[in-house]
């Protein structure tokens, strides 16, 4: 007969256990949803509280059965996703009863980010978005550097033609910001400023080629790279594995001949 531990892991482990919770944390999205139409709060708000607070005690108990059927506490708390939804959790029961209504809110909005963690494609793409930290930090500082010089010059040339856009400096920025998402960019703020200074043309169309086809590529660029890696680590290709054994088979040839040269 198993053990209540080797039951919970068998629950645990089972797909219909992972399935049933990403069911209820759409609903539970569902009902975070529905609580933004006031008319839908005023009449059925004790329902939607009852529901919710039914929900967290549901993940409550997924959250104990996944701990108890673990090795050991230690090799839970060491996925970092495990963490995330103990956290979470664990904010919804804090907070319960708490004066901090918007913030509750919040938490609970942040309960619907557990798909995350339970759909393995979902946590393999975040994975890979985090692989693309350090890199993204080099190319932010690039694209931070051109738009702070680009700014600076948007703010000489443009500042009594369109004080609304570039009288300061963090105006230009936030026009800049606009510029770049490609976003009625054209009528909104260049055209306004080529009908009083014909030649500002370049500025834009310059900033256009370098930070929406250049850097901003260099950004879609490294997150593809990075997921493709992901990808690799959890389903390595045939190349990579004959790679893997040829390097394995390399390092085994490389004991032998120490070996036999002692």
């Amino acid at each position: 007969m198993k053990s209540f531990k080797q039951l919970c892991a068998t629950i645990a482990g089972h797909p219909w256990f992972m399935n049933i919770i990403i069911v209820l944390i759409f609903i539970n999205a569902v009902i975070v949803g529905l609580e933004t139409y006031p008319a839908i709060l005023g009449n059925y708000g004790s329902w939607l509280y009852i529901g919710d607070r039914i929900l967290l005690w549901i993940f409550t108990l997924e959250i104990i059965i996944r701990l108890i059927g673990s090795r050991s506490i230690g090799s839970f708390f060491k996925e970092p996703w495990n963490v995330f939804d103990f956290l979470i959790v664990a904010a919804g029961h804090i907070l319960v009863g708490s004066y901090y209504v918007t913030v509750l809110r919040i938490l609970r909005v942040l309960r619907v980010l557990r798909a995350v963690s339970v759909i393995p494609s979902l946590r393999k793409m975040v994975n890979a978005l985090l692989l693309t930290i350090p890199s993204m930090g080099t190319i932010m500082l690039l694209l931070g550097l051109f738009f702070y010089i680009y700014a600076v010059i948007g703010t000489m040339m443009f500042q009594t033609i369109a004080p609304e856009y570039f009288g300061t400096l963090h105006d230009s920025l936030l026009s800049l910001f606009q510029v770049i998402t490609l976003e009625s960019w054209a009528s909104g703020v260049m055209r306004p400023i080529l009908e009083e200074d014909p030649s500002s043309w370049w500025y834009f169309v310059t900033f256009i080629i370098i930070g929406a086809f250049v850097i901003i590529n260099l950004f879609v660029g490294v997150i593809v790279n990075n997921v493709e890696e992901a990808s690799r680590e959890e389903t390595p290709t045939p190349t990579d594995i004959k790679l893997a054994e040829v390097q394995k088979e390399l390092k085994e040839i490389k004991k032998l001949l120490k070996e036999k040269s002692n």
